[in-house]
């Protein structure tokens, strides 16, 4: 029996890639001596706040980058966030009022996650597992693996819904079922990111948030 849900946070319930990929440029900036190109940032694997800046600004202090890049996410918060996805505030209401248990595992800062948090409005979580509280990024299970240790819950107990094939890989390392969000996928994106995504493991496609709703209510 399905008891828990657990969230990846940046690309699923919101849409923050305006607002990173700007926050990520502007820290690493002073620190590479110019403005990375967005082929240049991706390349730096964005699946980590804490690590792309290490890896992006090695030999410096990672904390201090950190703060930089901090001080820019909460200046561009206004202009750049996108905000959480349409429905997806009902759908988090939905499951509340089910009775379902809510997680968030995710890439992002704690910092970031209050940043983030202050402004969507998502409500509140029983675990959420930030990049400060792991070792290993996803797609290594690590995270997942805490939160359901946090929660006293089975892997069998819970799904986990992600927007990436990281989220995909770690939710299966973890035994998890993985419910994959499309929602934030142009349509031209699909067929070949559901063709990834599949060759993993999917237990659920999920076109708008409402959908988990109406799995999780059949009988």
């Amino acid at each position: 029996m399905i008891r828990c849900v657990l969230f990846d946070l940046d690309g699923t319930l919101v849409d923050t890639w305006d607002l990173y990929v700007e926050a990520y440029i502007r820290a690493l900036e002073p620190h590479v001596g110019r403005r990375l190109t967005l082929e240049e940032l991706i390349a730096l694997r964005p699946n980590s706040e804490l690590r792309l800046l290490q890896r992006g600004a090695a030999g410096s202090d990672v904390g201090l980058v950190h703060r930089e890049f901090l001080r820019h996410y909460r200046a561009l918060h206004r202009t750049h966030f996108g905000g959480p996805y349409p429905g997806v505030r009902e759908m988090l209401a939905a499951l509340r009022s089910s009775g379902m248990r809510l997680g968030i595992v995710t890439g992002k800062s704690h910092g970031a996650w209050e940043i983030t948090a202050e402004a969507s409005d998502l409500g509140a979580f029983e675990v959420v597992v930030t990049d400060e509280d792991t070792k290993e990024a996803k797609p290594d299970p690590e995270g997942l693996v805490l939160a359901l240790d946090r929660l006293g819950v089975q892997a069998s107990e819970v799904i986990y819904v992600g927007d990436s094939v990281g989220d995909a890989q770690a939710a299966r390392a973890a035994d998890l079922r993985f419910g994959v969000a499309l929602w934030p996928k142009a349509p031209h994106e699909r067929d070949a990111f559901l063709a990834q995504v599949r060759a993993v493991g999917v237990w659920a496609e999920l076109s708008v948030p409402k959908d988990l709703v109406a799995i999780l209510r059949r009988p």
